[in-house]
């Protein structure tokens, strides 16, 4: 029985030391990391050892440009804090001395002279009978009761209608002020785009159907994946089934301007997205104009990064906040609206990627169509540019009621700008050439239109002290 015991005793103290040894082992390997293998015993005599890892590799530094980190979230977080609390002191003796200047009748008053009168909102609601009339000249032309040579002269007129008569309208009425008419013609100019690449898809899906093709992939315009406007299903809709009133107020209340039979869909829409979009959308500042003369060659300095922040923060209500707001309520699956442009290192590089919905229809329906037609890549570049500064002009001089073409030369003179940054800036140094057009560049066409402004509608006023 003694040895039994004594076997069974020294048996327990070798489990006991083994248990022992493999804790410590496992907790000194979890606490220490070292670039060497070290050995030592502990009270028993028993040799453990302890491999680590390297603490140390080749490596930059996070705000290195080798590093390739990008996660600047933070960063931004601290400028927009810095920001506020620099503008804090401002802001106060602003209020302290001034008041509050936000006029909510002055507000109205800048989109409406009579409270009676609303000439904006009657011309956007006339825009229906162009849009009626584009969806039943499709109906005709997919049952073949009107030819495509008859179709295209309708479509000329419609499409031209829908530039003329808003402009002529803005010109002509004395009650519409400079905002309605800048909104106006924006919402009759999208609605152009709008019909444009609708009269182009349907004609494309046309040929489609005489060629006797049934399926057609998503990049030639035809898709066949999702399902049509109105419904979150997987099924899709054929031509001429799109040609529906819902399919057509769908598109036009959409935030593209590229039609598509079966547009992409979110599965939901997303309450607390919908109420962020909706809270930035309505943190937009008002600013107060005073119409008073001014020496362009003092001010141009002083008012070109105000004019810039405000810019920006266009930039972020509109192509982020708003448009973002309207996809979520209407489940629109693209939300590409922009890239990033804020790198830009060359000119052309900024147009393609500051609005990206313009910028695809502009591809889509202009570009690549003019080099289907045998036209060189550097002419349908300049035609492109040409079209966008008309319709920079357009939506100014109509509500302005004056033409400096300001706006036109403006874009033009991105041309030789581009040509420029192309072939002596690279890298940061063609990033801050583009930098530097967006703060100057504009600021000199605006200034130019509030002093032609000034000139023409309110030195008289002026003159006379009721101003």
């Amino acid at each position: 029985m003694t040895l039994l015991f004594q076997i069974h005793f020294f048996r327990n103290s070798w489990l006991a030391r083994e248990r022992k040894r493999t804790l410590i082992s496992e907790t000194l390997l979890s606490f220490y990391q070292f670039p060497f293998t070290h050995s030592f015993n502990d009270t028993h005599g028993i040799q453990f050892k302890i491999v680590g890892d390297l603490c140390h590799r080749l490596q930059e530094s996070l705000l290195s440009s080798e590093s390739g980190y990008s996660n600047y979230r933070g960063i931004l977080n601290w400028c927009v804090v810095m920001l506020v609390l620099s503008n804090a002191r401002l802001f106060l003796e602003n209020l302290i001395k001034y008041g509050i200047l936000v006029d909510p009748i002055q507000v109205v008053s800048l989109f409406l002279k009579d409270p009676y009168s609303w000439p904006a909102a009657c011309l956007i609601i006339v825009s229906n009978v162009f849009i009626m009339a584009a969806l039943y000249m499709e109906r005709r032309l997919a049952v073949g009761t009107i030819s495509e040579n008859v179709g295209t002269f309708l479509y000329c007129v419609n499409l031209a209608t829908v530039l003329c008569f808003p402009s002529s309208a803005v010109l002509m009425m004395t009650s519409i002020t400079p905002v309605g008419g800048v909104f106006t013609l924006a919402v009759y100019t999208v609605l152009f785009l709008k019909l444009y690449s609708y009269k182009d898809v349907n004609k494309w899906c046309r040929e489609i159907r005489q060629a006797k093709a049934r399926m057609l992939s998503r990049s030639n315009s035809c898709p066949s994946v999702h399902k049509a406007n109105g419904s979150a299903a997987h099924s899709h809709v054929t031509y001429p089934g799109n040609l529906t009133h819902r399919d057509m107020y769908y598109f036009v209340f959409a935030p593209t301007l590229c039609y598509e039979l079966n547009f992409p869909r979110s599965p939901r829409i997303r309450k607390r997205f919908l109420l962020r979009r909706l809270f930035e959308m309505w943190m937009v500042p008002t600013i107060q104009n005073s119409m008073k003369p001014f020496q362009v060659k003092s001010f141009f300095i002083l008012l070109s990064v105000p004019n810039h922040f405000i810019w920006l923060i266009f930039f972020y209500w509109f192509f982020h906040s708003s448009m973002n707001f309207v996809a979520e309520l209407m489940q629109f699956g693209d939300r590409e609206f922009y890239r990033d442009w804020w790198n830009s290192e060359t000119v052309p590089y900024f147009w393609a990627n500051w609005n990206i919905p313009v910028h695809k229809w502009c591809l889509r329906h202009f570009y690549k169509p003019m080099l289907r037609r045998g036209v060189n890549k550097l002419a349908a570049q300049l035609a492109v540019f040409l079209v966008s500064a008309f319709f920079h002009e357009y939506l100014v001089s109509f509500p302005l009621k004056m033409f400096r073409l300001w706006a036109f030369m403006g874009m033009m003179v991105q041309i030789p700008l581009a040509m420029f940054v192309g072939r002596f800036l690279k890298g940061n140094y063609g990033n801050a050439a583009v930098w530097i057009s967006l703060i100057i560049g504009q600021p000199i066409a605006v200034l130019m239109y509030v002093h032609d402004y000034y000139v023409l509608h309110c030195r008289g006023m002026s003159d006379d002290g009721k101003l």
